[in-house]
């Protein structure tokens, strides 16, 4: 099998190491400088620092859809902010086409899904995304993982575990696309809430409720553009919320930590040195909520703090003092 994944952050590097153990792979960065980078010293300190990139991994630079010809498989592995033009470069592409990146396209956009954007871009395509709890680094170093390929085309999904399944990479089909994307986007939302709670100190009671009712949020507003409520209790739903609102190494949680240390969310974002896609998703999801009529108390409560309007604090006590509902209802 060929594959080309696009894309040398962190994320895009861990895929790509893992399949090139089996797998004829290149990865793709944009810059040819960094290209040069990587092929010589056969690591990603950037992104990835520590992490050995194998002989057997092929790293590329140049027009995506030239290097395609030929690859069984393409993952595009940008920041939410690139899917579209990716997507666009690879319109005419036969094969199968995913993507690993999660989020809401946020700027100037009515805050489409990944999905939503290939059916406006590259409607030809057989498309689907690879999602599911995975920190990059652990992924790189062989740790067990288990992710979701979604897709409705099959041939997507099974293009997936053929590439990326194996003992310590496990790859679930699941046909329930808009729900898988929906899972990946949010949870980086409800990380941001977590990490500001538990920066706060205000204990694993709060964390645990936080935790939960996100989900409930997630659930509520997945269901509205057309995802299943039991994909939201699996890999791509609880499985990526638990892992992004609780691990160390989740760049979400880590913004809301900061925040609750009196940083301003300039400075947060630029001590992380990677892309927090809960940023920017927060106000997409937002407001795409608000337009479908969908409450999420948690993620306008997100989205006021990032812009300035309440302090952590007020933040917290907004949500605490909201009307008691039953927790069926909302």
């Amino acid at each position: 099998m060929k594959l080309l994944v696009l894309g040398a952050g962190a994320w895009g590097t861990a895929l790509a190491a893992a399949a090139s153990a089996r797998h004829d792979t290149a990865l793709w960065s944009r810059d040819l400088a960094f290209a040069r980078q990587l092929r010589d010293e056969r690591s990603n300190a950037r992104y990835l620092a520590g992490v050995a990139l194998p002989e057997s991994l092929s790293i590329v630079s140049g027009d995506p859809a030239a290097l395609a010809a030929g690859c069984d498989l393409l993952v595009i592995a940008t920041p939410m902010a690139g899917l579209r033009p990716m997507l666009a470069s690879l319109r005419e592409a036969k094969v199968p086409v995913a993507w690993a990146c999660k989020g809401l396209e946020a700027a100037g956009t009515e805050g489409l899904l990944g999905h939503e954007i290939q059916q406006a871009v590259a409607p030809s395509i057989s498309g689907g995304v690879l999602t599911g709890p995975s920190f990059a680094l652990e992924v790189a170093r062989g740790q067990p993982t288990a992710l979701v390929a979604a897709s409705a085309h099959a041939a997507v999904r099974q293009a997936l575990v053929q590439a990326f399944h194996t003992p310590q990479l496990r790859v679930y089909e699941n046909e329930d696309l808009p729900g898988a994307e929906v899972g990946g986007a949010v949870k980086n939302v409800l990380a941001i809430a977590t990490g500001l709670c538990d920066g706060l100190g205000l204990g694993l009671n709060a964390r645990a409720a936080l935790v939960t009712r996100g989900l409930a949020e997630m659930t509520r507003f997945g269901v509205a553009l057309g995802g299943h409520a039991e994909t939201f209790m699996g890999l791509s739903g609880l499985g990526d919320l638990v892992l992004t609102a609780t691990g160390d190494l989740s760049r979400n949680r880590r913004v809301g930590l900061l925040l609750a240390q009196g940083q301003a969310l300039k400075q947060a974002l630029a001590s992380l040195g990677h892309v927090a896609e809960g940023v920017p998703c927060a106000r997409a999801v937002a407001a795409r909520a608000a337009r479908l009529g969908v409450e999420m108390p948690i993620t306008e409560a997100v989205v006021a703090l990032l812009d300035g309007r309440v302090r952590p604090d007020e933040a917290v006590r907004g949500l605490m003092s909201r009307d008691p509902v039953s927790e069926k209802s909302s």
